[in-house]
This record gives C-alpha cells, sequence and structure tokens, in this order.
C-alpha cells in the first residue's frame, strides 16, 4: 500500500518545541498568522457560495504541506489540493480530515486503492481511466461510489478530455456504479496575462461543455475553474470552488493583479555567517574566481548554498539582508556556502543572521525579486528549497 514520503525536514513550532532551531546553519521560517491573512483577504473577495481550495501540493510550495494545510483549514479554507497521492496520504496520517483533491493523474491498480483507502478524491481525465476505475473499485467491493472530479481541457493542452467530448465523458462516469461526480473542472493557461482574450476564450468553452452536459438531464454538483490569477483577475470566474497556491503563500500571481488584493508573503529563509576575514586587493572569490576583489573587503561566509535551494545563477547577482542593510553576494555560490562583501557594516561576527528572502527593518527581498533576476516564476523559486532546511512555523 502506497504511504506518504517523510520528508527530511523537520517542521516545529518556535515556542514549544525543543529542537533547538536557533542552532541551525540556515532555516526556512513560515508566519502562519500572514498565512492566515492571506486566506482570509481571498475570501473577503469571494461570493458566499465559493468556497476556496487551497493547493498545498509540492509541500505546500516549500511551505510544509501539514502546518500550512492545518493553519489554512482553521482560517477558513474548505478544501485542499494535493498533486500526488503520497501528498494526500501525508495529510490523512496527520489527521486532517478535508476533502483533498489529487489534481494529478493516477491509474494504477495500487494509486486507486490508496485514494479508496485514505478517502481521497481523484481527478479523472479520461474515459479509458474512469473504467479503470470502476473496475478496480469493483474488484475490491468498494461499498460507496467513490467522489470523482472529471478535468476537462479547455485549452491548456495538459491533463484532461477534449471540452466538446465533455458530454460522453460525464455519461459514462455518471453511469458507473463505483463513481460518483464530485465536480467537472478546468484549468487556465494565460490567466496571469494582461490580455483576458484567451482565458474568456476558456471560460466560453468551459460554460458551452457544462450547458452540453446539463442539456442530458445532469447537473454538476460542483465547478470550478480559477486558480490564484483568475480568482484575483474576475469573479465571473469564480463558480463554486477557486483553488489558490501562490496568493496563499502571499505572492501575486502577475504585477497587474497586485492591487485587487492586500497579501503578505510567509516565507522567510535566514541563515548564519560561519566565517569573517579580510581580503587583500585581487584575490579571487570561490570556483572560478569569478569575482575579484577590487580593494581590500571583509568577506563574510554564510552556511546555505545550491544544494539548499539558493539558485547557483544568482552568483554574484544577489543581496542579502543583515542589520537591516542589503549587502552583495560575492563569488560563485556553492553547494553548501556563499560568500557576501561586509565591508560596509562594522565588526561583523561569526553566528549573526543575514535574510535571504523576507525582510528586515525597511529592507525587503522577495521570491518575486529572485525569480525577476533568473527569468523565471515565484513558484519555482519557493518550491526550490530543500527539506535539509528545517521550516520554522512562526506565530
Amino acid at each position: 500500500m502506497l504511504s506518504h514520503e517523510q520528508p527530511s525536514s523537520v517542521t516545529f513550532n518556535q515556542q514549544s518545541d525543543t529542537y533547538a532551531w536557533f542552532s541551525q546553519r540556515a532555516w526556512v521560517e513560515i508566519d502562519l498568522s500572514a498565512l492566515s491573512y492571506n486566506v482570509k483577504q481571498i475570501l473577503r473577495i469571494l461570493s458566499p457560495r465559493t468556497q476556496l481550495m487551497a493547493v498545498v501540493k509540492a509541500d505546500a510550495y516549500g511551505h510544509g504541506a501539514v502546518t500550512v494545510a492545518q493553519t489554512v483549514l482553521e482560517s477558513g479554507a474548505s478544501w485542499l489540493g494535493v498533486a500526488t497521492v503520497p501528498e494526500g496520504i501525508q495529510l490523512r496520517e496527520a489527521r486532517i480530515q478535508a476533502p483533498i483533491l489529487i489534481l494529478g493523474a493516477t491509474h494504477t491498480v495500487e494509486q486507486i486503492h490508496a485514494i479508496a483507502q485514505w478517502k481521497l478524491q481523484p481527478t479523472l481525465t479520461n474515459p479509458k481511466q474512469a473504467l479503470v476505475f470502476s473496475d478496480t473499485l469493483a474488484a475490491i467491493n468498494h461499498n460507496t461510489p467513490l467522489p470523482v472530479h472529471i478535468k476537462l481541457d479547455t485549452g491548456m493542452s495538459r491533463l484532461g478530455t477534449n471540452w466538446q467530448e465533455a458530454t460522453e465523458f460525464v455519461q459514462l462516469v455518471h453511469r458507473l456504479p463505483s463513481l460518483a461526480i464530485a465536480s467537472v473542472y478546468s484549468h487556465l493557461a494565460t490567466a496571469d496575462s494582461p490580455d483576458p482574450t484567451i482565458m474568456q476564450q476558456q471560460q466560453q468553452r468551459f460554460e458551452q461543455a457544462i450547458a452540453q452536459i446539463r442539456s442530458i438531464g445532469i447537473e454538476p454538483p460542483c465547478l470550478h475553474l480559477a486558480n490564484s490569477a483568475a480568482t484575483l483577475a474576475d469573479k465571473a470566474l469564480h463558480y463554486d470552488i477557486v483553488r489558490a497556491g501562490l496568493a496563499v503563500y502571499g505572492l501575486y500571481p502577475a504585477e497587474h493583479l497586485r492591487s485587487r488584493i492586500d497579501l503578505r508573503p510567509v516565507l522567510q529563509v535566514k541563515a548564519r555567517i560561519t566565517q569573517v576575514k579580510t581580503i587583500a586587493p585581487g584575490t579571487g572569490v570561490s570556483y572560478g574566481h569569478q569575482f575579484i576583489a577590487p580593494h581590500e573587503l571583509r568577506l563574510a561566509v554564510v552556511g546555505i548554498g545550491y544544494a539548499d535551494g539558493v539558485p547557483r545563477n544568482l552568483s554574484n547577482k544577489m543581496q542579502v539582508i543583515l542589520r537591516g542593510q542589503q549587502v552583495q553576494q560575492i563569488g560563485t555560490i556553492t553547494m553548501d556556502q556563499l560568500m557576501l562583501d561586509v565591508s560596509a557594516i562594522p565588526d561583523v561576527q561569526e553566528g549573526e543572521v543575514v535574510t535571504l528572502l523576507g525582510t528586515e527593518g525597511k529592507e525587503q527581498i522577495s521570491a518575486e525579486d529572485w525569480a525577476n533576476q533568473l527569468n523565471t516564476i515565484s513558484w519555482e523559486i519557493l518550491c526550490g528549497f530543500k527539506h535539509r532546511l528545517p521550516r520554522v512555523a512562526m506565530g
């Protein structure tokens, strides 16, 4: 039987756990009060009939799935979304009872057995998968129909049956006694774009598919289409559930959506200085000597590197915050360490804490800042922090 994959990270509360988080070389801080605030802000823009599904896949975007799930549910979320069966099992083993939708594809007998045992709700993407589910559940004498969510492809060209074939697909699932349709949904490809043309086209296709399903006498009990960007962009996209991921964690899916809602970043990344030294003019720093000291400077070594999730391509491009000031990273970022020029800050000591992502005083560095420098997206930055960094729950 499938079981969840045990991460090597440690999630604990700063006030109550005996784990010596303060002795760590580097860690991730999770602000639970900010997390709760974001959930309540999202709920404020939803209609009373619309529920919030917090997407907690990929270990809650690197924030720690169990702690995040417990907090968002306490703050008003009704559903949880995961990508895989083990992610769902991890939440169930933590005694989380809320409905959990598996957003990814599942089709093996072992996965189906686990879904039924752990009371998870799968996404069905095609008729063949629906028949496999039905046959497998019948073989194990699963007495109550399993709630399933039918996914339509309206333009993402990823998982789902073509929207034009929705009627036949829904009709098939409706006839299978082992399955109960819990929702029909789709996913938007360009909701974060200022140009709504494609998003509107996808919504029109979704509406047409739903109308066709209703025309054969089947009423989908629940509809959902919106991700974080669509949730912020247009209330007409909210339907019965919105699936919010990035916004829950306090980041904006696009710059033009920033004015729609007030969000607070949940995650901060911090590390300790492990050595301070003076280097002479002309001294090379780190692998390849990609940085040469132009003058005498004070160098601080920090105990975090690309094996922890700090992208190596940020070498010589990023800043960190030390004593409320931004200081420059210098030299190639290595697997476990990086170097700073701390010449402008007097008497820097080993053991001092630097903030790589987060806020200190008036200075702030965000995942969006890193993403912009690397020509990527903030989702990738958040998901990149490895499990050897403990997650410290604050607030």
